[in-house]
């Protein structure tokens, strides 16, 4: 059975197999990753998970994911499968939520699930409707969001390529 958990240090080696799963390139969503964060350490990785993912806030904030994000690893047996990220805050350009599976993955119902799930925290937020986008030629992500009740916004080119922007009321 999986569950969301915040990102923790202790699953470094699953968290490496997850990313190598996905080969070459950062097409991570939902994990934050950038091409200048090294992962591959243990001392990067500590740093990665502590200072950008879960604590990605001004210094002294008490309450980091109340106020910025509610980030999660989708996890199972000690695998990671994958995660998901909801931002407290939007912009245009990221919408509330990001998400990712694994390829090894797919095909198993993870991302709506984990999508229900955080739909439930950003309503229990006071969030009244999150913002979605995805890439305009992810079929699978696109009829995903449909179900879970987004409404098409618009396709928008942008400087990478063209994303779907869809609103979920909550």
């Amino acid at each position: 059975m999986p569950e969301l958990i915040p990102p923790t240090v202790r699953l470094h080696a699953a968290f490496l197999e997850c990313r190598d799963d996905w080969g070459p390139g950062l097409h991570e969503d939902g994990f934050g990753l950038t091409g200048d964060d090294d992962v591959d350490s243990p001392a990067g990785f500590a740093s990665w998970v502590h200072e950008r993912v879960r604590l990605d806030h001004p210094a002294g904030d008490p309450c980091p994911e109340e106020k910025h994000g509610s980030p999660r690893w989708i996890v199972e047996d000690a695998r990671v499968l994958g995660a998901i990220a909801l931002r407290h805050r939007s912009d245009d350009e990221t919408g509330h939520l990001g998400y990712g599976v694994r390829p090894s993955a797919r095909r198993r119902g993870l991302a709506s699930w984990a999508l229900g799930e955080m739909l439930g925290e950003a309503r229990a937020l006071g969030l009244d409707r999150v913002l979605i986008v995805c890439l305009a030629e992810n079929v699978a992500s696109a009829r995903m969001i449909e179900r879970a009740g987004g409404v098409l916004a618009g396709i928008d080119g942008t400087a990478h390529a063209p994303v779907r922007r869809y609103w979920i009321a909550l």
